[in-house]
């Protein structure tokens, strides 16, 4: 039987949507307010789910401590109060809509999440929107 766990997780960030090809009409028509020149900034949610066996010996399908400091060490540190654009290295040439951040997110976590787990993740960029990224 598989059991799934989930992390919950906050951070706060500012980012532009802005296509650099595209005139600055065409990106204000496609991204709007989000085309801000001065930035914009969101409270993020992330969660983060594992599903696998759980451990006979531990009980736990996988620590949730370790979950913790992964999530924290390669995600909420490195994004945190940061300005994506200007700062993150992903974003320099990629736009960091919600779909590109839970991508990148994704990549960090599944490069040190062992392949025997299912990975989920879930990325709020407010009440109302997010995306979700899955290994089914």
């Amino acid at each position: 039987m598989k059991v799934k766990v989930s992390r919950r997780a906050t951070f706060n960030a500012a980012h532009r949507l802005h296509n650099n090809s595209w005139s600055d009409a065409k990106n204000k028509e496609i991204f709007g307010k989000c085309n801000n020149e001065y930035y914009h900034g969101h409270n993020y949610t992330l969660f983060t789910s594992v599903t696998g066996e759980v451990c006979k010996e531990t009980g736990f399908v996988i620590d949730l401590g370790y979950l913790n400091n992964l999530v924290n060490g390669l995600i909420i540190d490195y994004l945190d109060h940061k300005n994506l654009n200007l700062e993150i290295i992903e974003f320099k040439d990629l736009n960091p809509t919600l779909e590109n951040m839970l991508i990148v997110i994704y990549n960090k976590l599944r490069e040190k999440i062992d392949g025997k787990y299912h990975l989920e993740v879930k990325l709020f960029e407010t009440e109302n929107n997010f995306a979700e990224i899955s290994d089914r």
